[in-house]
């Protein structure tokens, strides 16, 4: 099974421009990155980064510079069981990704909290994927439509994708790996605001 992890190298996370500047988003960016990596291979997996520019990595990299669908449906087009998992997932770990490709379906889907899909087992060697608004909900149509069996990750892990900065307080709660010391090393902490927990910077 080939396991993917696209990455934008270019302009990574922008919605986080009101708490962190362009060199912070970017170097925050590789260290969730680096969490993502790190719980695949501890699951005995061997991922590739599909990055939109050239990064440094100790994992094998492909550069494509084409919007995320195109680029992640020609890989799909190469083989008949793969695995895209979202590079923004730093809460992930082993035996969440073992969740993903437990059930024996056509298509496993983990979705976001705002309906994306952030991880996906693909088997049947037709599927593209679609990563617009509501990507969970126009796969599993896909799967209606072609009647192959599709399968759904419940798990709070997979589901939460760090895109905006209420997003972080997550990280620093339930976190430990590199974006959770990076955001600490950063300067944020954890703060009562007026919905719960918050991250502050100092």
């Amino acid at each position: 099974m080939r396991v993917l992890v696209p990455f934008d190298a270019r302009e990574p996370k922008t919605r986080l421009d009101p708490v962190l500047d362009p060199d912070e988003r970017a170097a925050f960016a590789r260290a969730m990155l680096a969490d993502v990596l790190g719980a695949l291979r501890a699951g005995g997996h061997a991922p590739e980064l599909l990055a939109t520019a050239p990064v440094e990595s100790d994992a094998p990299v492909t550069v494509d510079e084409r919007p995320l669908s195109p680029a992640v449906n020609d890989v799909l087009a190469d083989r008949e069981q793969t695995a895209v998992v979202m590079a923004d997932l730093p809460l992930v770990g082993p035996d969440a990704l073992a969740r993903l490709t437990a059930p024996a379906a056509d298509l496993v889907l983990a979705p976001g909290l705002g309906g994306g899909t952030n991880a996906v087992l693909a088997r049947d060697p037709g599927f593209r994927v679609d990563y617009h608004d509501g990507s969970y909900r126009t796969h599993r149509e896909w799967a209606s439509e072609r009647d192959a069996s599709v399968a759904t990750v419940d798990s709070f892990r997979l589901a939460m994708d760090i895109d905006e900065p209420d997003d972080l307080a997550e990280v620093l709660l339930h976190g430990d790996g590199h974006a959770a010391a990076w955001l600490r090393e950063a300067g944020f902490e954890l703060v009562t605001g007026e919905r719960g927990l918050a991250a502050r910077r100092d």
